[in-house]
């Protein structure tokens, strides 16, 4: 098809797809309340809505009340009656789809389900909305004259009772329309590889020769692949290799500590990175402008969306507010309920709003990855634009990192254990270690209280981890691919403690 026609489809679907989007931006309140009495009278005769009588609720006050907010653990049981191919107990249409992911306390996996709706009005509409997006800025974008680069899941499809699990990108994959292969590579037999070491060959033997315009998947992942093809072919960047290439769409885990590295192998000033929210549950946020690391909250993909501040997170006056009550520039837990049936449900992640009008977020971490062993409340976003910050001063390079706490003992202080695999170290790890210090407080001032004269937190801890060491763990705990994600910071020392035994 030629580019111009294919460029004038995307305009008009644009066109038909921004009156939609402008409704949720000029009315979002009245968008989402809308959407959960839509989810709840479609949903009013299951297992789930006549155990909570979804037919006599009429306002949001009453669905907060009568709703207990969930995690994985409490919905466990009833997605594995779901699994086993028993259908209405939390969404009426049947169920094939559950996308796995990392486990919880319960359960080595979990298993999330995917209807058809969330399938087609969540996820496939985001993927669209990304492009229609991108090319709603950048009008002459050459796109569509060559494929995308998917990097996606690493695990096959495992038919069970009737009902069919693996990664989300692999259901995705093998969900899609015929005709999207065509524009994308690897193949789907190569993508849908479950051995991911090879696989990531197979990828790299297949795209060389394409012609690549844009790269969709996660940072971590896509720096393994992409270093892989320049030391394939032997070129210095990757413009060498694929001369088209404009965009990379890039999600799954924050771009802070990586895109320095990326601009090394893509050293043209005009390449253009476009960051997506979306996990297993669904798909959340879309940058919707150039050059920015803020994401538009979609507001109409089957998904009502609640917060409960961090502050009174996980205490007695824990308590969830609606989308209308945020404020800029505080940590919230989302909790969401979906077209696949999730009722008040905790995902585990944490935002900010970074503007009300239109609604508009950066991820700012994990409700689980941060530590708080002494009050400092130190989560991942602090912690990476203090390394940002230090890695530039430094010169130094980040490969992957983990930190947990060093727990008092007799009169000793506490302080935290930071574990760095660095691309190129610094050359006095003290130096950065001092630096690293005085960013952190700068950043946050219950850390800088915490370290106010030594007196809680003595000075981190940095040890330099050895090359590798981070891919040797994942690979040992059969972790590898892209929906395994380095534990950036644990209020507990299981994963350093492995992975400091690992470190010889």
């Amino acid at each position: 098809m030629p580019i111009p026609l294919v460029n004038s489809i995307a305009s008009w679907f644009l066109k038909k797809r921004f009156h939609q989007i402008d409704l949720f931006l000029k009315y979002p309140n009245e968008v989402q309340n809308e959407l959960l009495f839509s989810l709840l009278d479609f949903a009013k005769n299951t297992t789930f809505g006549k155990r909570y009588d979804f037919a006599s609720i009429k306002d949001y006050k009453i669905f907060a009340e009568r709703i207990p907010i969930n995690n994985y653990d409490v919905w466990q049981d009833d997605i594995e009656r779901s699994r086993t191919g028993e259908n209405n107990i939390f969404w009426p249409t049947p169920i094939k789809w559950f996308a796995k992911s990392s486990g919880t306390t319960r359960a080595k996996s979990k298993f999330i389900p995917v209807s058809p709706e969330s399938l087609e009005d969540c996820h496939y509409a985001a993927s669209k909305d990304l492009l229609c997006m991108y090319l709603n800025n950048n009008e002459e974008s050459q796109l569509f004259t060559g494929k995308s680069l998917r990097l996606g899941g690493s695990k096959e499809l495992y038919k069970e009772n009737g009902t069919v699990y693996g990664d989300l990108s692999a259901i995705l994959i093998d969900n899609m329309p015929f005709w999207a292969e065509f524009s994308s590579t690897p193949s789907n037999k190569v993508s849908l590889m479950s051995d991911w070491e090879h696989k990531m060959q197979a990828i790299v033997d297949e795209t060389i020769n394409e012609n690549v315009t844009s790269l969709v998947g996660v940072p971590s992942w896509m720096l393994v692949l992409l270093n892989n093809v320049l030391e394939t072919t032997g070129k210095q960047n990757l413009f060498d290799v694929w001369p088209n290439l404009e965009v990379y769409f890039h999600g799954g885990v924050s771009f802070t500590p990586y895109i320095d590295q990326y601009k090394k192998i893509l050293p043209k000033k005009d390449f253009k990175y476009y960051e997506i929210y979306n996990a297993s549950e669904g798909f959340f946020a879309i940058q919707d402008q150039n050059n920015s690391s803020e994401l538009l909250l979609m507001l109409d993909y089957g998904i009502f969306y609640e917060f409960i501040p961090m502050d009174i997170y996980a205490t007695q006056d824990e308590k969830a507010i609606p989308l209308s009550e945020v404020k800029l520039n505080q940590n919230y837990a989302v909790i969401i309920t979906t077209n696949a049936g999730l009722w008040r449900y905790k995902i585990g992640d944490t935002v900010r709003f970074t503007s009300l009008n239109p609604y508009r977020i950066k991820v700012s971490g994990r409700t689980k990855h941060h530590i708080n062993a002494f009050g400092e409340e130190l989560i991942i976003e602090n912690a990476e634009d203090a390394l940002k910050k230090v890695c530039k001063r430094t010169k130094a390079e980040i490969v992957d990192y983990t930190a947990a706490p060093i727990f008092m003992k007799d009169k000793e202080k506490g302080a935290h254990e930071w574990l760095i695999e660095f691309k190129t170290p610094p050359k006095d790890l003290n130096y950065f270690n001092e630096l690293f210090d005085n960013a952190l407080k700068a950043l946050n001032s219950d850390y800088e209280a915490k370290r106010y004269n030594n007196l809680t937190l003595n000075k981190p801890k940095i040890h330099i981890a050895r090359e590798r060491l981070f891919y040797d763990w994942l690979k040992q705990n059969n972790k590898l691919g892209g929906q395994h994600k380095i534990p950036r910071l644990s209020n507990t020392r299981d994963y350093m403690d492995d992975l400091l035994s690992l470190n010889s």
